[in-house]
């Protein structure tokens, strides 16, 4: 079975041309699959990112929109030969809208094994107050 792949990727090698004739390959953009969750604090979102690290990972929030960018690097050795993939190779793009609730400069996030974690806690909210009303 594996002389079947050798020879089908070999084939498709064979049929494309050459990487100096041809235009860079254009990579894909990936919608990332993406879970929030509300908490007393304010909201989390969980978002699958396989194969983004810390330097490949751009989070950035402008005009209450949060932008998730994530590039992906082929992990295959120096030398190695493409036999089989499963799973598109490209860049993970996602924005939101957020509210005005969100304390933007409370926001913080982490990532682990590919799963970026997102914090966005709520704004405090102004505790009410007596007002002294002053007279003639």
């Amino acid at each position: 079975m594996s002389q079947e792949i050798r020879k089908t990727s070999e084939e498709q090698n064979e049929q494309q041309p050459a990487a100096s004739d041809a235009a860079p390959p254009s990579r894909a953009v990936i919608t990332a699959p993406i879970d929030i969750y509300e908490t007393d604090e304010g909201l989390v979102l969980m978002a699958d990112l396989p194969g983004v690290t810390t330097d490949t990972l751009e989070l950035q929030v402008q005009d209450n929109k949060l932008t998730i960018f994530g590039r992906v690097s082929p992990v295959a050795p120096p030398g190695a030969r493409l036999l089989h993939r499963e799973y598109e190779q490209g860049d993970f793009l996602r924005s939101f809208i957020l509210s005005d609730e969100v304390d933007y400069d409370g926001i913080t996030a982490k990532l682990n094994n590919g799963v970026l974690e997102v914090n966005l806690p709520r704004m405090p909210r102004a505790e009410p107050r007596r007002i002294q009303v002053d007279g003639d």
